[in-house]
């Protein structure tokens, strides 16, 4: 009998060890749930038949080889850099490994031995990264099948909250873990411009946005993702002079998100001590200059350049940076303390729906013509708990794991989801769980022709 185990019980688990249940008890196979919290891994799988759940510390060596045993095929939600401590557990104990976490340069290493040992180990297995390579590589691969050249590509995703559950000036709220959102974008961005390399510091990531359209859906923003131009090795790309990977908002978030980045609010790389008594106004007020305590607000209106009563200085209201509510922990970096605010202005109610887009354009030349073709991903999530995000990443997930124990994929070592035998088989499994995507085209004759 194969035997699966889920490591860690937290927000995307949910979906993926329902989806797992079933084909587990489908195809004859165990299904091991494992997490720290007892407690939480136990509210995951109570309802859940034939199920087993136990807790584990993954800081325990011993206790996770011992969890190991007889295991086909791990599957780990745990925090990144956990997945190589886990990785080599594996190697050892000769179980498959997926994650939804980006290739680290410790996972990569790991590379030959895994294939010395026949094991694929298969990372960005969610949506973004996940789903997102899959559907670019389905869509490149197909123009060029039909002898056409990719000259451009753009491809955007973000997670969002449904118009239904919008109820703050941000359009945001948190649907997946709130320090990656605090913390995105510090590395910077660089992409390709028409043949030109592009980089974006920080501190002007914010600043440069791209709008975006998604029929029936409205108007975007997004920010450079993080580093685009390596992407033309992932994906082959070697004619396109253009390719921008972006990170989704509503309009006007950036520009928002941007006075705190400004102020220095999202800065994790010294200690604030001493923040249990400050009020939101008083913290805030640290990081001004020198000023009367009343006025911190048009203070901060003055060193920002922003208008006293524009949307920007709005979202900040709102966010209670001028009130007198206590940060009430006593410790933190500004980005722990800024990230504690978020987590209660930003909360999801137990009614709202979340919402997932993914926009790809891809422009390309074929038969003496210029074709855009555009493919859109939208769904929403049905509460907090059976969210869109945790749909995206635990079934992108499920999938690639049955096609993996059902023995359909030859592939060994380290790798991401962007081969045909992959990307073919798991987005049909996805588009009949309903997350599919809808494509638009244009043509036209290339200049010349």
């Amino acid at each position: 009998m194969k035997k699966i185990l889920v490591l860690g019980a937290g927000r995307s688990a949910t979906v993926l060890i329902e989806y797992l249940h079933a084909q587990a008890a489908l195809h004859g196979w165990h299904l091991q749930v494992a997490d720290q919290s007892l407690e939480l891994v136990q509210a995951k799988t109570a309802h859940l038949a034939q199920v087993e759940s136990f807790a584990l510390d993954i800081a325990d060596p011993e206790a996770l080889r011992a969890a190991l045993v007889s295991v086909s095929l791990v599957i780990s939600l745990l925090p990144p850099p956990l997945h190589p401590q886990v990785a080599t557990v594996c190697l050892e104990q000769g179980c498959h490994l997926l994650t939804a976490s980006y290739v680290s340069p410790e996972m990569a290493a790991l590379d030959k031995e895994a294939r010395q040992r026949n094991l694929l180990f298969m990372n960005e297995c969610g949506l973004d990264p996940g789903i997102d390579h899959m559907s670019a590589m389905e869509m490149i691969d197909d123009v060029r099948e039909a002898g056409g050249k990719v000259t451009a590509f753009h491809s955007y995703c973000g997670g969002l909250i449904a118009p239904e559950s919008d109820t703050n000036p941000w359009h945001y709220k948190l649907t997946w873990n709130p320090r990656n959102i605090v913390l995105a974008g510090q590395a910077g961005g660089c992409y390709l411009h028409e043949g030109s390399r592009k980089y974006i510091p920080y501190g002007r990531l914010f600043e440069q946005t791209t709008p975006v359209h998604v029929e029936g859906w409205g108007e975007f923003e997004a920010y450079v993702n993080r580093d685009s131009i390596h992407y033309q090795d992932v994906y082959g790309l070697t004619h396109a002079t253009t390719l921008l990977r972006g990170t989704l908002r509503r309009p006007g978030f950036c520009r928002a998100w941007n006075a705190l980045v400004q102020l220095g609010l999202t800065d994790d790389r010294y200690w604030m001590e001493g923040a249990r008594d400050l009020t939101l106004r008083t913290w805030l007020g640290t990081f001004l200059p020198p000023h009367p305590p009343e006025q911190v607000q048009q203070t901060l209106a003055r060193y920002l350049s922003l208008d006293p009563n524009g949307s920007e200085m709005t979202c900040l209201k709102w966010l209670g940076l001028f009130g007198e509510e206590r940060l009430g922990v006593p410790s933190g970096t500004p980005a722990q303390l800024l990230q504690g605010i978020l987590e209660r202005r930003w909360a999801l109610a137990p009614t709202d729906r979340d919402m997932i887009v993914m926009q790809h354009q891809l422009a390309y030349q074929l038969d003496g013509h210029r074709h855009t073709k555009v493919a859109s991903l939208v769904l929403t999530g049905d509460d907090a708990a059976q969210t869109a995000m945790a749909k995206t990443v635990g079934l992108t997930l499920g999938v690639v794991a049955v096609l993996l124990l059902q023995e359909r994929l030859s592939q060994r070592g380290v790798h991401i989801p962007t081969a045909r035998e992959v990307y073919q088989p798991a987005l049909r499994m996805l588009a009949s769980l309903g997350i599919c995507f809808q494509e638009e085209m244009q043509s036209e004759p290339s200049p010349g022709l």
